[in-house]
């Protein structure tokens, strides 16, 4: 049998400090930024379901003025009222 060249090497059971606190840093940076992502998840779904309600009252309020002043054009910015322009093709 052959002897070894090389010298057996002692097995090593832990990785040293300075890597050990890299990756704690980088795992706790990680779950910080999930932490986030979840945060402004459930801002966007808040802020969805405000205009979600918004869109219904806007068509209800669409409804109750066309019921009032018929299917015309309102500037939104002076509310003066103008006749809706019909396209007619030939």
């Amino acid at each position: 049998m052959a002897k070894r060249k090389t010298p057996k090497m002692e097995k090593v059971t832990t990785i040293e400090t300075t890597e050990l606190e890299n990756i704690q840093d980088l795992v706790s940076k990680t779950n910080q930024g999930n932490l986030e992502i979840g945060r402004l998840e459930n801002q966007k779904h808040k802020v969805m379901h405000i205009m979600e309600e918004n869109d219904k009252a806007m068509q209800a309020l669409q409804g109750t003025l066309e019921e009032k002043y018929g299917k015309v054009n309102i500037d939104i910015k002076t509310g003066e009222i103008s006749e809706l322009e019909v396209e007619t093709t030939i």
